[in-house]
């Protein structure tokens, strides 16, 4: 039995729910959409020519319209920072340059407008964080420790900054499903492989211009490899530290290979002071001794000739010579005496005048001129024969 015939439902009479209760008809009223419909036919009619109904002249520049507002949502604008890549039916058309532009409407083709100038940074190894209004630098061990080439660990932190090639927007938007995180795995990668070829010293000194030029070239040869359409401009080392464990004794390190240095240095530099004049010295005492040879074997060879001539002249009158020998041996022994010797003949008879001063040179000669003449004494007693 329908419960509507029994004035009410199973429920009993009147407008009742189940729970007793029928409909409340306080709130607002819903609009009437047969009432709608028929004012939005007037209107219609009222717009188009005749005021009738919709002939077959109405549907046709109704479809006019409706293609030509179709046709002029093909328009579009590509902003100077941006590429345009058109897509027809999903699919690769081409690329536009900034500009107003015009592609086939909606559903044929679509357009996609990367920007193209922005310039976008992957941080590796770091997160940098805003708290309070303070930016503050959160290190990730796991992406910032690397194994260098001498087994050692070091904590590299750095940035790569990197745009869309104008020439490469297809490319970026449909190659690589997730730009930042390829560019940010290429980057980790090969920062690994380079500082992996290097040992720690030089990545912790002065090899960073040239780990950076190395890490960009491996980068961008990767990318251009998966065809990513992404042009690496920077790679930047922010911080390359030995781990935090080991910081302190590292310095230490350090610091002792920086006085090992400055040692060193100054070694060097004594010996380039200190051993050229060494050379100097050598090279003079070798002089002053070759002199020394050279005088002494004139003189030799000088005093044998001189004893071969008088060898000669001993061989053709033995006593005259051994006399002159003798004389000149004791001329020579005596020459610095002031004793005179004189021939014991020669004071026979009468005392003969002797001046002493005038046989004697040397003492004259040191007779100050200043000094006021002194008589000549003799220095020697009454001549006698023989030497004294």
């Amino acid at each position: 039995m329908p419960w509507s015939n029994q004035g009410g439902g199973p429920w009993g009479s009147g407008p009742k729910g189940p729970w007793g209760s029928g409909p409340q008809s306080s709130g607002p009223t819903p609009p009437d959409l047969e009432d709608l419909l028929r004012r939005s036919q007037d209107k219609l009619k009222n717009v188009l020519p005749g005021g009738g109904g919709l002939n077959a002249l109405s549907i046709l520049l109704i479809a006019a319209a409706a293609v030509v507002i179709w046709g002029l949502s093909g328009f579009f604008r590509v902003e100077p920072d941006e590429r345009g890549v058109v897509l027809r039916f999903g699919k690769v058309s081409r690329e536009v340059a900034p500009g107003l532009n015009y592609h086939l409407p909606y559903p044929i083709e679509t357009v996609q407008t990367p920007k193209v100038t922005r310039v976008n940074r992957i941080d590796i190894g770091m997160q940098l964080e805003d708290r309070r209004g303070q930016t503050t630098m959160r290190d990730i061990p796991q992406e910032s420790l690397m194994l260098t080439g001498d087994e050692n660990i070091v904590d590299v932190d750095f940035s790569v900054l990197w745009v869309i090639k104008a020439s490469g927007a297809a490319q970026y938007l449909f190659n690589i499903q997730n730009p930042e995180g390829t560019v940010k795995a290429v980057a980790e990668s090969a920062m690994r492989e380079v500082i992996g070829r290097s040992e720690i010293t030089p990545v912790l000194t002065g090899a960073r211009q040239g780990i950076e030029t190395a890490v960009h070239k491996l980068i961008q040869e990767t990318l251009d490899e998966y065809n990513a359409g992404i042009q690496i401009n920077q790679v930047q080392m922010q911080k390359v530290d030995p781990p935090q464990q080991v910081i302190a004794a590292f310095r230490d390190v350090q610091a002792a290979r920086a006085d090992q240095e400055r040692v060193r240095n100054e070694a060097e530099s004594y010996a380039k002071r200190v051993v050229p004049e060494a050379k100097g010295r050598a090279s003079q005492i070798e002089q002053v001794a070759g002199a020394y040879k050279d005088q002494a074997i004139a003189e030799a060879r000088g005093a044998a000739s001189r004893f071969n001539n008088v060898l000669d002249e001993y061989k053709k009158a033995p006593d005259v010579t051994r006399q002159r020998m003798y004389l000149e041996t004791m001329e020579r022994l005596f020459e610095g005496t002031d004793k005179i010797i004189m021939d014991g003949n020669a004071g026979n008879g009468i005392v003969p005048y002797l001046p002493l001063g005038e046989l004697n040179p040397r003492r004259s000669q040191q007779a100050s001129p200043q000094t006021p003449a002194q008589p000549n004494r003799p220095t020697a007693g009454p001549a006698t024969g023989g030497a004294r």
